[in-house]
């Protein structure tokens, strides 16, 4: 009988989370299935998610029937929606994250795409999503733009699980972190507890490739570079291993032991925007490569299920490191800065938010 590969990438210390919620899948048992069946440890969900899920089926009609009835305006039919979803989902995950000791089981919303770029907004509204929802195994997400890392750390010291979301960069990675650790050690310095607190750091990697695969083929088109295509397919992979390797090297700082001995658990990292975008790699290009201890891997239902069928779990992330670390370096010497290319992204990023959640909210608005 064979194992089932997501099951194996759990045996491996990997969790698999669902990057997708539907109300039907929550309410049909789907969802719990997936849980007994694959191991599923986790759901995160985003405005695309749920205007993708309120527009392409009818789970919503009645619900949102109602509330336009009582003359709720769109914001609030979508919130109404929304923490009625992840409520649902983080009971169906808690008997798991009471079994796993609060490692396992968390369901994520994230906080308006418009508040990106305004801490005070941002730590308002994270607070009061967190207060209305009222479950231990819950993460608000918020974006690790400029604006967001003094919000993670105000909301981590405040006791919120805090679900770092927009991240593309080893720098901006470094800075999450050092937020994180700073949220920490303010409640460590005001004497309030830890150990529960969860915190993941969610690193988007398709989405690297498209940018950066685009100029490479330009450069392949129009110079002398006959090479570039060559480096095609290989940026986010090396980004995500270069995290990793930031990962291991923080954990054994002092200012981590320091956190560790009050009973602080690490901020995970969490391998974000795996479905993989151009036809020509594998289905599963996001997913082999990143199987590491102590991290996580939210799959859109596709990949996930393509996972499931022809998976070949290992551990593999600390492979073709020398390759992961001249990368940026070839790159740069052919015109591409990966930093810029992040810059560009978190811009991209919070508009690939904003756009569904204002088409949501005008479609809410023509109920």
């Amino acid at each position: 009988m064979n194992v089932n590969p997501l099951l194996q990438i759990k045996a491996l210390g990997q969790n698999v989370w669902l990057d997708y919620i539907q109300r039907n899948m929550l309410i049909n048992g789907e969802v719990a299935r997936m849980i007994e069946k694959d191991g599923l440890a986790g759901i995160t969900s985003n405005p695309a998610i749920f205007e993708k899920a309120i527009s392409e089926h009818h789970d919503y009609d009645e619900a949102i029937t109602l509330l336009t009835r009582r003359g709720m305006p769109p914001k609030e039919i979508y919130e109404a929606l929304a923490l009625e979803d992840v409520a649902r989902a983080a009971e169906l995950f808690r008997p798991l994250y009471d079994e796993s000791n609060g490692h396992e089981g968390f369901v994520s919303l994230e906080v308006s795409p418009h508040l990106a770029y305004d801490t005070e907004q941002t730590i308002s509204e994270a607070e009061r999503l967190w207060t209305a929802l009222n479950r231990p195994n819950i993460l608000i997400k918020v974006p690790a733009t400029q604006a967001g890392l003094p919000a993670i750390t105000h909301l981590l010291a405040a006791g919120i699980n805090i679900n770092v979301t927009i991240l593309f960069s080893l720098e901006r990675y470094r800075q999450v972190v050092d937020a994180f650790l700073a949220g920490l050690e303010i409640r460590v310095a005001q004497h309030k507890p830890v150990d529960h607190i969860t915190s993941v750091a969610s690193f988007f990697l398709s989405r690297i490739d498209v940018l950066v695969d685009k100029r490479l083929d330009e450069l392949d088109r129009i110079t002398d570079y006959k090479s570039a295509g060559a480096l095609r397919g290989k940026a986010a992979i090396a980004c995500a291993r270069l995290a990793y390797q930031h990962y291991q090297q923080w954990i054994k700082d002092k200012r981590w032991q320091s956190l560790s001995s009050h009973g602080a658990r690490t901020q995970r990292l969490l391998w974000a925007s795996t479905g993989t975008k151009d036809p020509i790699y594998s289905d599963t290009k996001y997913v082999e490569p990143l199987i590491a201890k102590d991290t996580i891997n939210t799959m859109p239902l596709q990949t996930l299920i393509a996972y499931r069928d022809h998976g070949q779990p290992a551990l593999r992330i600390e492979l073709e490191l020398d390759e992961a670390r001249s990368l940026p370096e070839k790159l740069y010497q052919i015109g591409i800065d990966l930093e810029a290319v992040s810059e560009q992204l978190e811009v991209e990023g919070v508009q690939k938010f904003a756009v569904p959640f204002d088409k949501l909210l005008e479609r809410l608005s023509q109920w």
